[in-house]
């Protein structure tokens, strides 16, 4: 794990859940509900800090928050705001209650809870669950599911998984010749030998375990569990290997899975959304976006609607996609190849470092404001454009245009003059973009400006060469330079990516 924090929800800073617990009253009172002020105020909240209004609440007018929510909203929107102030533990029982007391079972949310959880989760939910229903998560459990399924649930619910990073090295090649002896070896499959490994050993263990299995039965363990096993049991161990292998993708998965086809599964969507906006949304987005080429934002934003919608969307906290309006796909991996690459090559020493405590909302209202009335006040703009870092300024174009709808870029031209505009808009786009547009200036016009040309392709790696291709649109800097010199060694440049030996990358 030890990724640091990789949520979308973080504690809001100058808290008062007084002060909360105030707005959210009056945003009852009367008829009708102030449902874009609770929206507000509830995802922009901690988990933590919920409770803490949750109490505050209590105090000050007598009431209980929760029961006074699901009195003033309704559908999904109710559903998924009264979700958000339930303690995460509480909401796990709860979904795990729900799926087993109803008229059948979920058999999909007792695997996706609790093939996901680690430890201390599990610890947490069977404590939360007999706080809130006075009986043991374990009985109920059992008494609502059989066969190996049930045992699987069993041992993930003692929560005695071993912790991450513990590896048993001598046991790794044991472990996965034990599998296969189980399961691809032999006629009828040896369910135990799958629920003993799969429910007890370390994420790290098994990881290196499957990397093993693979090189013996010369396929992945997914495809053997899929021809061995059958039913809820195969769903449950599918998910615990997919859970192993990344927790962030298993979920990326789900939530496709919850928005593809005929009608959205509303249940599934809410519990993941609440469930990890405060541990890895921003690595379930990655994942969404790598394995389905479009965001996760986009995605929830043409599947469900109005408050829900907008509740879900701030959990999600952001659109992977926008990005893409600045330069396409490979580009962007290019230049986080180079990135990465460049970063660990050399230590860098800039000058301008991200801001901390960046709000790019509060930078896009100061920059509007710099511009509106009689006279532009440059200092703050280039107070705010020339201390925050390329991809900081990228967050408040976005922001400009989200919060304003006004298009950044334009404000700025039509304010500034001369030297200061080309510099400032020069800051404002993307690297990529802004060698694109050094290119362009170089060819446009009666002569080339060969040292310009000379200067950026010499010096850029291929990453950058190839985001600045993209970024240039199709080969338009191509056309351009076989036009004006037909057998230039800048066309090879350009055509191959940086073949300079001092950043000799590999293409």
């Amino acid at each position: 794990m030890g990724m640091g924090f990789r949520g979308t929800v973080t504690d809001a800073p100058d808290f008062d859940a007084g002060a909360d617990a105030e707005t959210l009253y009056n945003a009852m009172k009367g008829i009708g509900s102030d449902k874009e002020a609770i929206l507000d105020l509830v995802t922009g909240r901690s988990n933590a800090q919920r409770q803490e209004i949750v109490q505050a609440y209590k105090s000050s007018y007598g009431k209980n928050l929760i029961d006074d929510l699901k009195y003033e909203l309704t559908g999904n929107f109710e559903r998924l705001i009264v979700s958000l102030m339930r303690p995460q533990a509480y909401h796990d029982a709860k979904e795990i209650h729900d799926a087993i007391k109803g008229a059948g079972t979920d058999e999909k949310c007792l695997i996706e809870v609790l093939a996901s959880r680690n430890n201390q989760q599990i610890h947490n939910l069977v404590e939360a669950y007999k706080d809130a229903y006075g009986s043991d998560i374990e009985e109920d459990v059992t008494g609502d599911t059989s066969g190996h399924f049930k045992k699987m649930l069993v041992v993930l619910l003692q929560g005695t998984r071993d912790e991450p990073g513990v590896v048993h090295a001598d046991l790794v090649e044991e472990d996965a010749q034990a599998l296969f002896a189980a399961g691809e070896e032999q006629w009828g499959t040896e369910e135990s030998i799958f629920i003993m490994l799969l429910g007890n050993r370390s994420v790290n263990h098994l990881q290196m375990v499957f990397d093993k299995y693979q090189e013996i039965a010369e396929k992945p363990i997914e495809d053997s569990i899929k021809s061995e096993l059958s039913g809820d049991f195969e769903r449950l161990m599918l998910a615990v290997v997919q859970c192993i292998r990344s927790v962030p993708m298993y979920f990326a998965k789900r939530l496709y899975k919850s928005m593809k086809g005929l009608g959205t599964q509303d249940n599934t969507l809410i519990r993941i959304m609440i469930c990890r906006s405060e541990i890895d949304m921003l690595d379930i987005r990655e994942c969404f976006r790598m394995r389905y080429e479009k965001s996760l934002y986009n995605m929830i934003k043409e599947d469900t609607s109005g408050d829900y919608k907008r509740t879900l969307l701030a959990l999600c906290g952001g659109d992977d996609d926008l990005a893409g309006e600045f330069f396409p796909e490979a580009a962007q991996l290019a230049y986080k190849m180079w990135e990465i690459s460049a970063m660990t090559k050399v230590q860098l020493r800039p000058t301008i470092r991200p801001a901390s405590d960046f709000d790019p909302a509060d930078d896009a209202q100061n920059l509007r404001k710099a511009m509106k009335g009689f006279g532009t006040d440059e200092d703050a703009i280039i107070n705010i454009v020339a201390n925050r870092s390329n991809e900081q300024r990228q967050e408040i174009r976005q922001a400009f245009k989200s919060i304003l709808g006004r298009d950044l870029m334009k404000d700025l031209k039509s304010e500034l003059s001369k030297n200061l505009e080309r510099l400032i808009i020069g800051l404002m786009l993307t690297p990529a973009e802004f060698d694109a547009k050094m290119m362009r200036k170089a060819m446009e016009g009666a002569g080339t400006d060969e040292h310009a040309l000379i200067e950026i392709l010499v010096t850029r790696s291929n990453g950058e060469i190839h985001a600045m291709n993209a970024a240039y649109q199709a080969g338009e800097a191509l056309s351009a330079l076989h036009n004006n010199n037909n057998n230039s060694p800048l066309v090879c440049l350009i055509s191959s990516g940086c073949c300079h030996t001092c950043h000799q990358t590999v293409k």
